[in-house]
């Protein structure tokens, strides 16, 4: 028999998961890499002279610029009436190395560029000096996940949004559930902790072990057509099964834990209360999360796919590569982690229920099915 939370830690739960299913939404509604904002493209100073023709013809030229970036802001400053402007132009001179000063000089977001022939010859350098500069100024140095930039932004937040999803699958969740139920019997916290704790913690790093095999396997056989088409139609086929348990659950073709596999778990699960030795129990355990990993592959294959080949056309060193598999892993355990902190301190557990399940089902084949409408449709999106 399960015994009960209390009604506020139930509530609690419920706004928990209300407040991931909005920021779900949120996350997964725009393109894993958007558009920068052109309304931030910034403010490019233009030093010039008088009967300067390089200026003269840059003049010419930045007009055709702001008919392509309108939201570009570009300000003149002539060293002939702004005395400031010669001392500033001198200042930039000498912090980027760039000796004597010559006009025309473009700044921008901290970087500078001296000269201009005319539009053919130098017109596509500035165009790019002006991209670079946008690009830079919105660039910050995340060590491990690499250069983040609002065009990149969107990957850590995909892969947190998925990480999650794919932790809140009823496969998994149904097994920690139960563990949980049977420990709050010995009601000793740290042991309770520990044994849990082991649980999560080997579990993701199984999982981690098995999505880097998914992330080898795509970027040595690369994303083209065949493999793009066969992993949507992998998508759609796991989505809409997933959407059918909600309106039929376990009628027909399901992919959840065998039926048959369950008594086994039952007994390893009741055995770990029979271990007085603290190790004895641990050791157990890992077995144990190493055992359901394996069973429920099934269960849980089709997010990690897709991330994993998303994952592999972004173009990152590897180090990079297994930093996001360690992002969606710490997503991917969170609900987890939260739900023993839970137990733990409450000496309590929820079961999670058939409705539970199907809507759990219902949202993760609606996001495969998204995603695998993606590839197909706008696969662009995913780079």
């Amino acid at each position: 028999m399960l015994i009960s939370a209390p009604q506020s830690i139930r509530v609690g739960r419920k706004r928990w998961l209300y407040c991931f299913l909005g920021l779900l939404y949120a996350l997964l509604l725009s393109p894993v890499a958007g558009a920068v904002d052109s309304a931030e493209l910034g403010v490019l100073q233009v030093y010039v002279r008088e009967g300067c023709p390089h200026c003269a013809e840059a003049k010419k030229f930045l007009p055709q610029v702001v008919e392509q970036r309108p939201h570009l802001k570009i300000v003149y400053r002539s060293l002939d009436r702004e005395p400031g402007a010669r001392i500033e132009l001198i200042a930039l001179s000498q912090q980027h190395g760039l000796w004597p000063p010559g006009v025309p000089t473009f700044a921008m977001h901290d970087k500078v560029l001296v000269g201009f022939n005319d539009a053919e010859i130098s017109g596509p350098a500035l165009l790019a000096f002006i991209d670079d500069a946008v690009t830079a100024s919105q660039t910050v140095d995340a060590g491990w996940f690499g250069e983040l930039s609002v065009e990149r932004l969107g990957l850590p937040l995909f892969t947190l949004a998925l990480g999650l999803l794919d932790g809140f699958n009823p496969c998994a969740m149904w097994v920690l559930l139960f563990l949980l139920s049977l420990l709050i019997r010995l009601q000793n916290r740290r042991r309770m902790a520990l044994v849990a704790g082991t649980f999560v913690f080997v579990s993701g790093a199984v999982y981690y072990a098995f999505m880097a095999a998914w992330l080898n396997v795509f970027l040595i056989m690369g994303m083209s057509d065949p493999v793009r088409w066969t992993l949507a139609g992998l998508a759609i086929l796991i989505g809409a099964i997933n959407v059918k348990d909600f309106f039929a659950f376990k009628q027909g073709l399901s992919f959840s834990i065998p039926e048959a596999a369950k008594p086994g778990l039952y007994a390893r699960m009741r055995q770990l209360l029979q271990n007085k030795a603290l190790a004895a129990s641990l050791l157990s355990v890992t077995v144990l999360a190493i055992l359901v990993n394996f069973i429920e592959l099934l269960c849980t294959a089709g997010l990690p796919a897709i991330y994993t080949a998303v994952l592999s056309q972004q173009g990152l060193s590897m180090p990079q590569y297994y930093a996001y598999l360690l992002l969606y892993i710490v997503a991917y355990i969170a609900d987890d982690t939260l739900m023993v902190a839970i137990a733990v301190f409450t000496l309590g557990s929820h079961k999670l229920t058939e409705q539970s399940g199907r809507w759990l089902k219902l949202i993760s084949g609606a996001v495969m099915l998204g995603l695998a409408a993606a590839m197909l449709l706008r696969p662009d999106w995913l780079i």
